[in-house]
């Protein structure tokens, strides 16, 4: 279950994007009556906030969990960091994928494709590059091409991805994101900031109607706790912590 990955972490989160084809409505009216109703079933969320890219209504800074939800010209994305349960972690993704193709007018023909992320931080006071390499390639063929004593990783982000489908619509990707500056390993200075591990599953090709959004959500979610529990727990981020701990005495 979602609620039990948090252990496994600094901080969890799960993130929900549904891509469209053609440019969303971007009217003040209409997104200020989207917010809104999402606002009734989440009262925390009432912090309106314009990105570059992106209007958001996100709940308030404070404490472990959080909120949000953005629309973009062509995306409407949705998170719930470090969520209380299992039923927390999905609940505001399907009140936005029940509620926004109404407002902003979506039909079947128009959705792209339905994308859920499993999102683990891992707070790492060293050479990102250097941690991740070792845990992940250990004694392989590939890790002997820089095992030499003057030879530092600066730049090592893995990212793998699958088909879970016979038909290749369903597919699932596990990314690794580093965050240490070629500075920062030259210099041995690391301040403390996170390494992520990103498990997506994503439904692309035919939609049949946006009823189905929520049955989707549902199908993708199994199939991330699956590749979670089943995979990436033991082989990436147990390794990640050990060579975290490691690394930083």
């Amino acid at each position: 279950m979602a609620t039990s990955f948090g252990a496994l972490c600094t901080d969890f989160y799960v993130n929900c994007q549904l891509g469209v084809k053609l440019d969303l409505p971007d009217s003040r009216e209409t997104l200020l009556d989207l917010f809104t109703r999402l606002g009734r079933d989440e009262p925390s969320m009432k912090r309106l906030k314009r990105y570059p890219d992106e209007l958001a209504i996100e709940s308030p800074e404070r404490g472990r969990r959080r909120l949000w939800m953005g629309v973009q010209q062509r995306l409407i994305r949705s998170g719930v960091v470090n969520p209380e349960s299992a039923e927390d972690s999905l609940t505001l993704h399907r009140l936005v994928l029940r509620t926004a193709p109404f407002y902003l007018g979506i039909m079947p023909i128009d959705i792209d494709h339905l994308e859920l992320t499993y999102g683990f931080d891992l707070a790492a006071r060293a050479n990102h590059n250097a941690v991740v390499c070792e845990a992940l390639l250990g004694g392989s063929p590939l890790a002997r091409l820089i095992d030499h004593k003057r030879m530092k990783p600066i730049e090592f982000q893995p990212m793998l991805g699958v088909s879970l489908s016979d038909k290749g619509d369903i597919q699932a990707y596990v990314e690794v994101k580093t965050r240490t500056t070629i500075r920062q390993a030259r210099s041995g200075n690391h301040p403390e900031e996170p390494i992520s591990v990103f498990v997506t599953v994503r439904q692309g090709g035919d939609f049949d109607d946006v009823e189905s959004l929520g049955s989707k959500l549902e199908e993708l979610a199994s199939y991330a706790d699956e590749l979670t529990q089943g995979r990436v727990a033991a082989n990436v981020l147990t390794p990640l912590r050990e060579s975290i701990a490691s690394h930083q005495f």
